[in-house]
């Protein structure tokens, strides 16, 4: 297609915020092209202005502090930025419409599914009544809302995830626009999850032929997902190609640091690559290249003279070394990243479990929570939220526990650490069973099991210093001579993460989402553990904030001969980090092996749908996604038999009568699936 086959045409689009530390430049002179029935993704960090960019398009940007003071956005000709704000209202989710990226929050939890996707259906086509409804189930048909006349008087919160995603869907199609814009419409979710939401986007995008703005941070989506790609950086587009053409040849110095952090089980024995410093406050002046302080070409030009958006090949670069007029001036290119990643020494990475003895050794686990109902508040049933787990973890090694959101991953997590009670089963750590342990000596065992929890911010006490959070631990625990011996070692677990002493008087929403992540590791260093429990430690972070704090966990753990339990739904970073894997579904592990093996040759159906929706820097022909895949049953109702049979490709009668048991397969490999007993159906 040619530039005159644009939708709409964003030209030297310029939005500010007006704040207290001065005029911050969201979004400056960038330009777009949105093209029917094509995707461009717009890649790059948090802070980049992605997400500014997308509210500027729809003439939302936060008033009075925010304006867009120069630019034009065409919609087939009409300038949106020309039309009266009631004009503006009737162009919103008619011929333009958003999917927000956290549903629950763009969802009103007040009003039914019905009410919400009705609203507007009723301001752009004044349908009321019986048609509305007939429509409003049409379109929950459409986006694969499983039995959707139960879903229209149900209420955001009785949604899963997945359904709230769906039903924000709904919402934007409802207008049948011809630009949809969708702002990380998967962050949030799990991969199988992921997967089917992309691949309703592809189909809905093929059948309306709109154009898709996706706005994201995940290479592995773009990949999967995109037919062009922009890459932002600190309010500037800095490289603009097709998607073949920036996977095979990625120019800016930015992108190819973004593509050198990604983990893969392949770079398991180097250091992933990092991009120094943080996206810059853009409320300064910039002279020179806006990437210019964490460039590792950068020279004395990049900081001088900013760069101009230059045509090279098939791609548009903002790069001084992509210019004739200052390329000639570049210093010679560093090495390869592979070349000049430090190897890491230690594990081997999904070898064989070693016969050391078991640091952690947990033995059918149940952790089940029982539902109250009723005035006297009788005990009707039980939430079987970890229902006979058993698993090991070595000193210096990581077990990755896997799965969907809700099946328990967490829950165990906690009653390791007897934050939940254990309803059966034992949890020895260096030979005590933690089940029988109480009072002293239970807190006297806890220095020695540390947790850092998926959002750093929410686990921190908004109030305290980081010295106080960093030494809480070591107070409670009588840890250290006197408080000048304390911060002293508050000053040196910091430096250990990579901050600075001058950070210890600082409060937590003064550091970014991924120094947060480092306090809440050192803190969790500070009583000197054995086992760390990592709940999705990385799961919010950009993928260049991913990369340091992985290069720190597997650092520490080889300096420490930590144990780790990973939990995670991102297979990426499990290939990288895991030495053993755990996967879990609906309370119960349903295959247990070293990573290797496990993310080369899945045995469970379940393992291999999660690897299946995984996506990759790859590419390549991928197994097809259900788009209308069920949710995983209730752990208060689990079904009898497997509890995977309803979902599984494979199911046989006998997995609808019994839960399979235990097969043991070589390489210290188990799986619990009637495919591997011996005893599936003829």
């Amino acid at each position: 297609m040619s530039k005159s086959d644009a939708i709409l045409k964003v030209q030297d689009l310029h939005t500010v915020l007006h704040t207290p530390d001065g005029v911050v430049q969201a979004v400056n002179t960038i330009a777009l092209r949105l093209r029917r029935g094509r995707t461009l993704a717009l890649l790059g960090e948090s802070g980049c202005g992605k997400s500014m960019t997308a509210l500027s398009l729809l003439r939302l940007v936060p008033e009075p502090a925010g304006a867009i003071v120069g630019g034009s956005i065409e919609l087939e000709g009409i300038d949106l930025l020309d039309l009266p704000e009631n004009t503006m209202r009737r162009m919103r989710g008619r011929r333009m419409a958003m999917i927000f990226q956290e549903p629950m929050t763009a969802l009103n939890p007040v009003l039914t599914v019905a009410e919400q996707v009705g609203e507007v259906l009723r301001r752009h086509f004044r349908l009321r009544g019986r048609k509305q409804r007939e429509r409003v189930l049409a379109l929950l048909k459409e986006v694969g809302i499983p039995a959707p006349e139960q879903r229209l008087e149900a209420y955001p919160h009785q949604l899963s995830g997945g359904m709230k995603q769906r039903v924000g869907i709904a919402m934007a199609l409802a207008g049948e626009p011809d630009v949809l814009i969708a702002d990380e419409p998967t962050t949030a979710l799990d991969v199988t999850i992921q997967a089917q939401i992309l691949a309703l986007l592809a189909r809905l995008q093929r059948e309306r032929g709109m154009a898709l703005l996706l706005i994201t941070h995940d290479l592995a989506v773009v990949r999967q997902v995109a037919d062009e790609v922009a890459v932002m950086y600190a309010g500037h587009i800095v490289e603009n190609a097709t998607r073949e053409e920036l996977f095979r040849n990625p120019r800016h110095p930015y992108t190819r640091k973004l593509f050198e952090s990604v983990p893969a089980a392949g770079r398991r024995d180097q250091r992933l690559s990092v991009i120094e410093g943080h996206v810059p406050s853009l409320a300064q002046q910039f002279p020179g290249c806006r990437f210019a302080e964490r460039c590792e070409f950068a020279w004395a030009d990049c900081f001088e003279h900013a760069p101009r958006f230059m045509r090279t090949g098939n791609a548009q670069v903002r790069c001084h070394l992509f210019d004739p007029q200052f390329a000639s001036r570049a210093p010679k290119r560093p090495q390869d990243a592979a070349t000049r990643a430090a190897g890491f020494a230690g594990s081997a990475g999904g070898a064989a479990r070693t016969s050391v003895e078991p640091l952690l050794d947990v033995r059918d686990l149940q952790v089940h929570f029982p539902i109250h109902r009723g005035v006297f508040k009788r005990t009707v049933g039980h939430v079987r939220a970890v229902d006979g787990v058993s698993l090991a973890i070595a000193p210096g090694r990581t077990l990755a526990l896997v799965g969907e959101s809700g099946c328990g991953k967490t829950t165990l997590g906690r009653a390791l650490l007897r934050l939940e009670r254990p309803t059966g089963g034992s949890v020895h750590f260096k030979g005590q069973n933690l089940a029988r342990v109480h009072g002293r000596r239970l807190r006297r065992l806890r220095h020695e099991i540390q947790m850092i929890f998926q959002d750093p911010f929410a686990s921190m006490d908004p109030r305290m210093r980081v010295v106080d959070i960093v030494l809480e631990g070591m107070r409670a625990q009588g840890m250290g001579a006197d408080n000048t011996a304390r911060e002293q070692r508050a000053a040196e677990l910091l430096a250990e993460v990579g901050l600075s002493a001058a950070a210890l008087e600082r409060y937590p929403h003064e550091f970014s989402g991924g120094q947060r992540q480092r306090i809440a590791i050192a803190r969790a260093l500070a009583v000197d553990p054995r086992l760390i429990i990592c709940d999705e430690p990385t799961s919010a972070l950009d993928v260049s904030v991913q990369a340091q704090v992985l290069n720190l966990l597997r650092a520490l753990q080889h300096e420490h001969e930590l144990a780790y339990l990973f939990i995670s739904h991102n297979m990426s970073v499990v290939g990288y980090v895991a030495d053993d894997i755990a996967v879990m579904y609906l309370g119960r592990v349903v295959e247990y092996g070293p990573a290797a093996a496990v993310m080369r040759e899945p045995k469970h159906p379940y393992t291999q749908a999660l690897l299946a929706a995984a996506p990759s820097l790859e590419g390549g022909q991928r197994p097809p996604v259900r788009e209308d895949d069920i949710d995983p049953p209730s752990p208060s109702n689990p079904p009898v038999g497997c509890h995977f049979a309803d979902r599984c490709p494979h199911v046989m009668a006998q997995c609808r009568r019994n839960y399979p048991g235990v097969t043991h397969l070589a390489g210290q490999r188990e799986v619990r699936c009637f495919l591997y007993s011996g005893k599936a159906d003829e």
